[in-house]
């Protein structure tokens, strides 16, 4: 039973993203929302990312962020679900790495009691860069899990509805999770997807589980769900004798019957022989799709177990890839550094200078050796060359950092064959993502086809019971007016009383086959028999 709903703020309670729109007073929207963007698609943990946004707000009025807040859109539908969940006695809530001086005013728009959000630090009336609470470093799981435990509830009566990789946790641990407009990795632990941008879609799914919840219930009471059909026998045979005839009377009727009896006792005996064999041919019906039911209920808890299996395979070979990135941008970033310095290193060796002048010297040797010059151009062509090569002599690499630029040209090349490698077994890990990602893809459309089947089944074994009920107070009315025209029996005088007590216990099983049928007990054909011996019903 659903007992609370925990909606995120940002993007689901509110149309936008708050930090967003309070970071262009700063002028640093831009930057906030780079980081915003990489911590709802994971690529970041939240901590990290929320810490370097605040530090880019330093220096902000609170007075304008709070007038920020106040303009802050309401996603629509908001009002209406949070109103229709309070209405059903559902509890709501928000958690939120977002802050308390916007939760508050939307707090108080929505009328919502219990927030659990972060704060500023806040000098002078200005941001100090800084931030407090409870999910700058704890997860909304672990809020969560405190605030069920105070309620006294179950994370299995939990519905919580998120859009970024902060709110996995608690999606992915809640009896129900949504994912509203969400990153596509929440959309694949999620157990219900919503892509528009319309909280009354959400409150939609929370009230089809309640209806679903409820008729449940009502169809275990018409014995659709054979387990709970044989308890609750059991509780009504129990009962029955504590409770009074107009009690049971009262809980439920046979519906009311318009079977016109034939004119004669002939015809009446032969109606009654057919609604016999049609009761039977129903009552069969109802038990197969009943057992179709149950069939189609196993296999899809079966699959939606395997499906979280291998979502929990995926997410593993995605952070295995995630973590592996981060070795490749290091072995980048050091190899880069490696080559800056070695480039610097040859300028200041002269290096650079020498191979100029080497190629110089090689340019004019060339037109020497090549082309035909009058004796004036080719005496100034050596002259030059004569002039180079002197300079050339001059200039002395200098050895020391000859040896460091060497050094670091092996570190450049060890980073590099570190980068092709990690990259290598990070395609990997990403392959295996892919695949257990296209799994679940499988698993879900299967488990939705089972779900679907047992649906069906359900409420086809429902309206067969409804057939069953309607022919079962024919057969009532048939019963009463064969039972009105049977001839009196004379009393027997061979072992009397020994048939009258035999008769008296067929009774009084019959009345309490009846009472447990009017319970929504299963009454087989045999019980239908001994019920229409005694005209019952």
């Amino acid at each position: 039973m659903i007992k609370l709903v925990v909606f995120d703020l940002d993007n689901v309670i509110i149309d936008g993203e708050a930090i967003d729109e309070i970071g262009k007073l700063a002028n640093v929207e831009e930057d906030i929302a780079a980081i915003t963007e990489k911590a709802m698609q994971g690529e970041i943990d939240f901590e990290t990312s929320i810490k370097d946004r605040v530090q880019l707000l330093e220096g902000t009025s609170i007075e304008d962020i709070e007038k920020v807040a106040e303009d802050l859109p309401l996603m629509p539908g908001a009002c209406k679900t949070i109103k229709c969940l309070k209405d059903k006695d559902v509890d709501v809530a928000i958690i939120s790495g977002s802050f308390d001086v916007v939760a508050d005013k939307i707090k108080d728009k929505l009328g919502v009691e219990t927030v659990y959000t972060n704060s500023f630090t806040v000098e002078d009336g200005k941001l100090t860069g800084e931030v407090t609470g409870p999910l700058v470093s704890g997860s909304k799981l672990d809020v969560l899990k405190d605030h069920v435990e105070e309620a006294g509830i179950t994370l299995d009566e939990v519905v919580a509805v998120g859009d970024g990789a902060n709110d996995i946790s608690m999606i992915e641990s809640a009896g129900c999770g949504i994912a509203f407009n969400a990153k596509d990795s929440v959309k694949e632990i999620a157990d219900v997807v919503v892509e528009e941008k319309d909280l009354c879609k959400v409150l939609c799914e929370i009230l089809n589980q309640l209806t679903t919840e409820e008729e449940t219930e009502a169809v275990d009471d018409e014995e659709t769900e054979d387990a709970v059909e044989a308890e609750e026998a059991e509780a009504t045979e129990e009962a029955g004798a504590a409770e009074s005839e107009d009690k049971k009377e009262n809980k439920k009727e046979l519906p009311k019957s318009d079977f016109v009896l034939a004119d004669t006792m002939e015809g009446v005996r032969k109606q009654k022989d057919e609604k016999e064999a049609e009761i039977s041919k129903v009552a069969d019906e109802r038990e197969e799709f009943n057992k179709i039911a149950k069939e189609q209920r196993k296999i899809r808890d079966e699959l939606n177990a395997s499906l979280k299996e291998n979502l929990n395979k995926a997410i593993e070979f995605r952070n295995e890839r995630n973590e592996i990135n981060k070795q490749v941008e290091a072995a980048k970033k050091a190899r880069n550094e490696a080559n800056n310095k070695i480039k610097n290193l040859e300028w200041s060796s002269g290096k650079r200078d020498k191979i100029k002048i080497e190629n110089e010297i090689k340019k004019i040797d060339k037109i020497i050796e090549t082309r035909v010059l009058d004796i004036k151009k080719e005496n100034q062509l050596v002259k030059n060359a004569n002039d180079l090569r002197k300079q050339l002599m001059e200039i002395h690499e200098d050895e020391s950092v000859k040896t460091e630029a060497q050094e670091l040209k092996k570190l450049s090349e060890e980073e590099h064959e570190k980068v092709i490698t990690l990259s290598e077994k990070a395609q990997e890990a990403h392959e295996e993502m892919l695949t257990y990602f296209r799994k679940t893809d499988d698993i879900r459309t299967a488990a939705d086809e089972a779900h679907k089947k047992f649906i069906e089944a359900r409420k086809n074994a429902s309206a067969k019971h409804e057939e069953f009920k309607a022919i079962l107070s024919d057969i009532h009315v048939i019963n009463k007016k064969l039972g009105s025209n049977k001839p009196k029996k004379r009393k027997s005088d061979n072992k009397g009383g020994a048939g009258a007590n035999k008769n008296r216990e067929e009774k009084e099983r019959a009345e309490e086959i009846f009472a447990k049928f009017k319970q929504g007990g299963k009454v087989s054909t045999e019980e239908i028999l001994l019920l229409q011996k005694y005209n019952i019903g």
